[in-house]
């Protein structure tokens, strides 16, 4: 354990030095990918890298002992990370320092004083505002909600509703709750949203279920339907949506995700209150934009988002089970890195199953290697986030420095021409809001520009312009006056040729 925490400390030291000379490229840095992003084409092109990884952990390495397939991570507000280790039925409990367990909870005491252990659990949630521990126990068929000292506080089983499929099982995988105690839960054999419960633990039905992507297959379908018999609509094949696969809260919403490798609709979503998704009008995508091609079942595969975080900065990290990477966007969905890969080395995966966020890094879970990988921001990363901050915070004259730098580091950054398009735009220079608008390929950025540079050329120019048009009236005028003084000229001449 030792002698592993020592090369941590080492690599650490090393890519510290590393960033004060400036390097930030992953090749650079031995990671196994190459950093890229997009253009404004939605071609992939080389890109300054916002996280390299730092080291990997082990249990061993922790000092816990090894772990067994886990399943989620999740950091409390205290900075203690919370570790599901499925296949050992426990969680483990250790600081941001990773030397040893704070606490492992595998046994907890029921309401009647009777005890209790876990059996495979998939997921783990803090919440800040009731002090207590939410526990997807998948293979118990339960949730529960434990207090810091593992007395069970209350327990989700099964719903015995009308609205919960009976011949379904219950299979928690990942569970979050709100300010209000409200439980959500996600079940990993139904498509209808996620399970919700009150803080008493009643089930209250299902929310945020995903939507059936409207393509023609399926309206062609629908329109048949219309004309079907009854007993041809019960026997026909009928097409559900993709089920949610994790989810996080940030303030009083919760972000979604789908690990559906055939779908596009709603692979990301944040819901409000009322389950509504406020990105439902967008035309927003996650992912690679490209989908990924698999030789061996001859299939094209869309993103396939296993886990989804929101770090304090409001950044959506989504992480990508299909290529194993983390790609993060902001707060507007504008996508800012792209970080791993499909890879044995350090920095790549082989089964990524949670990602999560603490101050400056991020943190992969690897379900196969049963490792915890720790990605470090970058000198170009931070530069990025705070100008990215201060832009979708209304600060965009304040932003136009760090954006500006930006591109002095990175000049295919496109996010970058945007940034400094709409400060440009909000200090009054159009032209030259107009020429990174143009850059950047942001249309509504470049009309506004326009017209505020048609206004400011007409205010310029208002006297000439005015001089111009009275020289103009005045021409025209004079040459109407000149054109019927011929014209009657010559009908004179004309009528007097007539009668000679």
């Amino acid at each position: 354990m030792k002698s592993k925490l020592k090369r941590c400390i080492t690599a650490a030291a090393a890519f510290a030095a590393l960033l004060t000379m400036g390097v930030s490229s992953a090749a650079a840095e031995g990671a196994p990918y190459e950093s890229y992003n997009y253009d404004r084409w939605g071609d992939a092109i080389p890109s300054q890298a916002g996280y390299l990884p730092d080291c990997t952990l082990s249990g061993i390495d922790m000092g816990v002992g090894a772990f067994e397939s886990p399943s989620d991570i999740f950091f409390d507000s205290r900075g203690l990370l919370y570790i599901a280790d499925t296949g050992n039925d426990r969680i483990v409990v250790t600081g941001s320092g990773f030397d040893g367990a704070e606490r492992i909870y595998d046994r907890f005491t029921m309401p009647d004083g009777s005890e209790t252990s876990l059996k495979q659990p998939m997921g783990v949630y803090v919440s800040a505002e009731k002090g207590l521990i939410y526990i997807a126990d998948t293979e118990n068929a339960r949730v529960l909600v434990s207090d810091m000292d593992g007395n069970v506080q209350c327990e989700m089983t099964k719903p015995e509703s009308e609205v919960y499929d009976q011949k379904r099982t219950f299979l928690p995988q990942r569970v979050v709750a709100d300010k209000a105690g409200n439980v959500y839960v996600v079940l990993g054999n139904i498509t209808t949203g996620a399970a919700m419960f009150s803080p008493d633990g009643e089930f209250m039905g299902f929310y945020g279920a995903n939507r059936v992507a409207p393509t023609a297959k399926i309206i062609s379908n629908y329109v048949r339907g219309l004309f079907m018999s009854d007993e041809k609509k019960a026997n026909r094949t009928r097409t559900v949506p993709s089920g949610i696969t994790s989810f996080d809260m940030e303030g009083d919403f919760i972000f979604t995700c789908t690990s559906s490798m055939t779908k596009s609709t709603d692979i990301v979503k944040k819901l409000n209150a009322a389950g509504n998704n406020i990105f439902a009008d967008r035309e927003l995508y996650f992912g690679d934009y490209k989908p990924v091609y698999d030789a061996t079942q001859n299939k094209m595969y869309s993103p396939s988002m296993v886990d989804i975080d929101i770090s304090e900065d409001g950044c959506i990290n989504c992480l990508d089970f299909t290529t194993g990477r983390i790609f993060q966007y902001d707060e507007e969905c504008n996508l800012l890195f792209i970080t791993g890969a499909v890879a044995k080395q350090t920095g790549g995966f082989d089964h990524a199953a949670a990602v999560e966020s603490y101050g400056d890094k991020l943190y992969v879970l690897d379900s196969s290697k049963d490792t915890i990988t720790v990605f470090r921001e970058t000198s170009f990363g931070s530069i990025v986030h705070k100008a990215s901050s201060l832009y979708n915070d209304g600060y965009y004259e304040e932003a136009l420095g760090p954006w500006q730098e930006v591109l002095k580091r990175d000049g295919n950054y496109r996010r970058a021409y945007v940034g400094v398009a709409s400060a440009l735009l909000r200090k009054g220079d159009y032209k030259g809001a107009m020429k990174y608008a143009k850059l950047a390929d942001a249309g509504d950025i470049y009309n506004k520009a326009f017209e505020g540079r048609r206004r400011e050329f007409l205010k310029e120019n208002f006297t000439a312009i005015i001089a111009a048009l009275v020289v103009g009236a005045s021409a025209l005028t004079a040459f109407g006056k000149y054109r019927k003084k011929r014209g009657a000229a010559a009908k004179t001449e004309k009528k007097e040729a007539e009668q000679l």
